[in-house]
């Protein structure tokens, strides 16, 4: 059974049961979720839109969940945290890498060529939060799920088959983990927003980007570019996710409907969130084929060169964490561990 289908059968389940006990009572608690992308694209649609639903649905609608797409209670995709923790916002789904070094264990799931299932990592990222990160990194909040996307994809205005033909390509970087990446490798990185690649590949400011493939579709990015590079069986590289949500506000409900928040929250939602995001990679990676682009797959044996050359990004990032008196090789680890238990028993 998919992830999917039991985080849904789940809260159907629970959802049931709660309009059975106590019928649907009038709405107590809105809650407003605030995001960076269009409504439309794959995770607000298929992740985000899925748990509000299950939410309002086990509450037996005394829980709104009010949606905000395309930052539309202001600022800017980076304050989104804080908008959480301020209280502009109840609920933000966000980019880790917005607030570069903010959240320093969880960049060991973006470490090149470290990650090579969605789920797993996923299902170990919210493993090692509960162990690691919900006292440090992100004491501040109360965490609803925690995830990564499908392999990362270098899209490109000219072809990208070696390392060499990243020379001076000028891409748009998702965190400082893939900016050092992009850096080692000879390319340009450009820290912009996702929502700002389309434009940006318009005017020539960037000349590709670097997302897994769900995202491209809703930014059109297929017909802006016409070559994109993947990997055989290897992530280059991975983004972390998180659903927070303001930690007064979920401390401050009764307890019937924290208990809805807790059902819908954890490892199984983690996990449905991040495979979700990973499989919504095929249609649209079948988009790009279908508009004639030119799809570069480097094959297995060539992954080596380019795994070799991203070693130095392990070596500063164990320099950084130990800095700050984190031991981050006993993450790396644990993280594989974690995620080779998850695939064995899946």
């Amino acid at each position: 059974m998919s992830s999917r289908t039991k985080y849904l059968g789940f809260a159907t389940a629970t959802a049931l049961a709660a309009l059975t006990a106590g019928g649907a009572l009038a709405q107590e608690v809105t809650l407003r979720l605030h995001q960076f992308l269009p409504p439309q694209a794959n995770v607000p649609r298929l992740v985000l839109d899925v748990w509000a639903d299950n939410v309002e649905r086990e509450s037996g609608g005394r829980i709104e969940i009010e949606r905000y797409a395309s930052m539309a209670l202001g600022g800017t995709p980076n304050e989104l945290m804080d908008q959480v923790i301020d209280g502009i916002a109840d609920l933000a789904w966000t980019v880790n890498g917005f607030t570069p070094g903010r959240f320093p264990r969880s960049e060991v799931f973006e470490l090149p060529f470290f990650v090579q299932d969605a789920r797993a990592a996923s299902a170990a990222y919210w493993q090692m939060y509960q162990e690691h990160m919900a006292d440090t990194d992100y004491a501040d909040v109360h965490l609803i799920g925690t995830w990564v996307h499908g392999p990362g994809v270098i899209h490109s205005n000219r072809p990208v088959e070696t390392i060499a033909d990243m020379q001076g390509l000028k891409l748009r970087t998702p965190s400082r983990m893939v900016g050092q990446l992009l850096q080692i490798l000879g390319a340009e990185p450009i820290g912009l927003p996702v929502t700002a690649i389309p434009e940006s590949l318009s005017r020539g400011v960037i000349d590709g980007a670097v997302i897994p493939w769900e995202v491209t579709a809703s930014l059109r990015v297929p017909e802006l570019v016409n070559n994109h590079t993947e990997f055989e069986n290897a992530y280059p590289y991975t983004v972390t996710f998180t659903l927070v949500m303001n930690r007064d506000v979920y401390e401050g409900l009764p307890d019937d409907l924290r208990a809805v928040i807790d059902h819908n929250s954890g490892l199984e939602f983690s996990v449905f969130a991040g495979g979700t995001q990973a499989d919504s990679d095929i249609p649209a990676r079948q988009l790009a084929v279908d508009h004639g682009n030119n799809i570069i797959t480097i094959p297995e044996a060539g992954v080596a060169e380019w795994r070799a050359a991203a070693q130095p990004i392990y070596d500063s990032w164990l320099a950084d964490m130990q800095s700050q008196g984190i031991d981050g090789q006993a993450l790396i680890d644990e993280a594989r561990a974690l995620m080779a238990d998850y695939q064995a028993s899946h």
